[in-house]
């Protein structure tokens, strides 16, 4: 297998994700969409790439980008609650053509487990079902998912993560403003950057494609007072709950995770347990 990767996105999970696959040995080439952040993926040892994806076709040197890689791993938000109208299955059908043309043989897709809708017969646990959202972006995922897993000239896995989250990114610091959030009683879904990034090493380690695995830490306590017990640890405003309106919910069991990648987790869901 070829030591080099194609990045294709390198923010708050895809930078310490390449400088990890460094230590690994392995060429990163990666992308931003921002020229500032240039030299910043430079100075980390990373090939640096300006590239845009968007519905009209890629900006910038993606042939470049891909050229001696044979794995490419997709990791950019589709934008759809700032941009609701915004075609993201347009945006990867846009490259789909280009990756097939160039040396890439295996995608890992980053995608969400918003592909899955909430139900009120929680604790509905989710394992290997097929994807049902019936949101716009949910929709979306799974459409984008399907266009890249039946694709003949590259190898897919799927990789979906639950809600995101370490020391100094966590949801609870948007809920703490907020006012009668819905669904109290739901289970919480969530992962830790450092566990993403175990988790895709795995994948790329054990050569495991042409797979789907759902991904959240294996604890799901109730969101309210999860996040309550969150928010009093960083001094932040507890949030307020809407509790008339009956709660939907899931949870996503990462069996496959254990079973398959023989991966277990490293961070739990207590922020201040460790150091991150």
């Amino acid at each position: 297998m070829s030591k080099q990767i194609s990045i294709l996105g390198t923010g708050w999970l895809g930078l310490p994700l390449s400088t990890t696959l460094l230590t690994k040995k392995y060429i990163i080439k990666g992308s931003t969409t921002s020229e500032s952040k240039l030299d910043t993926l430079k100075n980390e040892g990373i090939d640096p790439y300006l590239i845009e994806i968007t519905e009209a076709g890629p900006k910038g040197p993606v042939d470049s980008f891909l050229d001696g890689s044979e794995i490419l791993i997709i990791n950019i938000p589709p934008g759809l609650r700032r941009n609701p109208e915004s075609n993201f299955v347009n945006k990867i059908q846009n490259i789909v053509s280009i990756i097939e043309e160039s040396s890439i043989k295996k995608v890992l897709y980053i995608s969400s487990t918003s592909v899955f809708r909430d139900e009120e017969a929680f604790p509905l646990i989710i394992s290997e079902d097929v994807p049902n959202a019936s949101s716009n972006a949910g929709k979306q995922l799974i459409e984008t998912e399907q266009l890249l897993l039946s694709n003949q000239k590259f190898e897919t896995t799927i990789l979906r993560f639950a809600g995101l989250f370490d020391t100094r990114r966590h949801p609870a610091t948007m809920l703490s403003r907020r006012k009668g959030i819905k669904n109290p009683l739901a289970p919480v879904n969530l992962i830790h950057r450092e566990d993403c990034i175990g988790i895709i090493k795995k994948i790329i380690e054990r050569d495991q494609w042409n797979d789907v695995f759902n991904a959240s830490y294996p604890d799901h306590p109730e969101k309210a007072k999860y996040y309550g017990a969150v928010c009093k640890q960083m001094g932040l405003p507890i949030p307020d709950y809407d509790h008339t309106t009956l709660s939907k919910g899931k949870i996503i069991d990462s069996g496959k995770v254990n079973s398959i990648l023989k991966y277990t987790f490293k961070r739990d869901l207590n922020l201040f347990s460790q150091n991150s």
